[in-house]
């Protein structure tokens, strides 16, 4: 009967034999683990090819020594985004969104605790919610770690659509992001050729955007490892905050809305967002909790955040006409309303706009500016 140090010695000896260690192997190997256990698409980039890009590109920011990222997608389910956009369930969809933004980060963590026992020094990095501490607004500036982003149009995982969200070949941007950074010299893998890559500026994931931060004409670009990426450009960035946060989400028209029962005004005047996003924080704080949803660090520790929007990634597809037929599903899904159990409801406009006029000037205050 073999001991432990036996086994110890058996295991390596079948590493070293089929070249564990090797870059190529060792690319491969990354690839294999996550796709088996969900991913949709996998890609590499190292420090060489990510040299000259942004702070959260920096790979020793959460590994010193490191030397390559692993970087991967995992799909949404497709249907229940469908029933989201329509304002036919909200619970499906936000449940399978927060399942798998967890499952991405244990996915990371999974390969990192893997190749740590292999004596190869790696961190899997959050799907969401770790923020730098180190900038002057701290946590609330919501600078990432590491950029997922990033780390995956590098990598040929996808690439930056008109709105800034990394569609990927097989699933559009109706994906969650995940990172593996290690101390290994794995084999980069190209970003996606010309050809490959679908987004036409059709700017539905724009006409889908209640916040205003896509601008319609200019662009940002960033540069890795000598190659150009670009997408449109920001502007203030609380103006996310305000509609994804769940704060405001009603459409100008007034005709459809996000799954935000809030109605506070997104100012037009960048100078004034900030302000317009305390005002709806603290009066929104009373209203009843929405089922699901999750814990933000952002947020107090006595609330949930709720997924509300996200509409500029759900909207993507890697089709065109699907595209068209998602963005009909959000605008003529109605709007939203919050019951006084917690729990939202889709209706017209005029029906919303009753709903509202029914409640004490209390209540009213919580939804919108009285």
């Amino acid at each position: 009967m073999h001991d432990t140090k036996q086994v110890a010695e058996l295991v390596e000896s079948v590493d070293k034999g089929q070249d564990a260690q090797n870059p190529k192997k060792l690319t491969e190997f990354a690839k294999t683990f996550l796709t088996e256990i969900g991913a949709c698409e996998v890609g590499v980039c190292t420090t060489q090819t990510l040299a000259g890009g942004p702070p959260s590109t920096d790979l020793e920011y959460v590994l010193p020594g490191a030397r390559s990222a692993v970087s991967f997608a995992v799909p949404m389910d497709q249907e229940k985004i469908k029933r989201y956009l329509a304002k036919e369930s909200h619970a499906d969809h936000q449940a399978d969104n927060i399942h798998v933004n967890f499952m991405v980060t244990g996915m990371a963590s999974g390969l990192a605790d893997y190749w740590k026992q292999k004596r190869i020094p790696s961190v899997g990095v959050a799907g969401n919610g770790v923020y730098r501490h180190d900038t002057p607004g701290g946590m609330y500036d919501f600078k990432p770690n590491i950029s997922h982003r990033y780390l995956a149009v590098r990598s040929g995982v996808g690439w930056f659509g008109f709105s800034g969200n990394v569609i990927t070949p097989s699933h559009g941007a109706s994906v969650i992001l995940g990172s593996v950074v290690t101390t290994a010299e794995l084999e980069p893998t190209e970003p996606l050729v010309e050809e490959d890559r679908y987004c036409d500026d059709c700017k539905l994931c724009l006409a889908s955007c209640t916040s205003g931060l896509m601008d319609e004409e200019e662009r940002t670009s960033v540069s890795l490892g000598g190659r150009e990426f670009s997408y449109s450009k920001r502007h203030h960035f609380q103006r996310c905050d305000l509609v994804c946060g769940g704060f405001a989400g009603l459409a100008k028209n007034r005709k459809w809305s996000t799954w935000s029962p809030g109605r506070f005004d997104v100012p037009d005047e960048e100078e004034k967002v900030g302000d317009a996003l305390i005002e709806a924080v603290v009066a929104s704080l009373p209203r009843p909790e929405i089922p699901g949803g999750f814990r933000q660090p952002a947020l107090p520790a006595s609330h949930k955040l709720n997924v509300t929007c996200a509409n500029c990634q759900l909207i993507c597809h890697p089709e065109r006409n699907e595209r068209k037929r998602r963005y009909k599903l959000l605008t003529k899904g109605g709007v939203v309303v919050q019951n006084s159990d917690g729990t939202l409801e889709a209706m017209t406009s005029a029906q919303a706009e009753r709903h509202l006029a029914a409640m004490s000037p209390e209540q009213r205050a919580m939804y919108e500016k009285t």
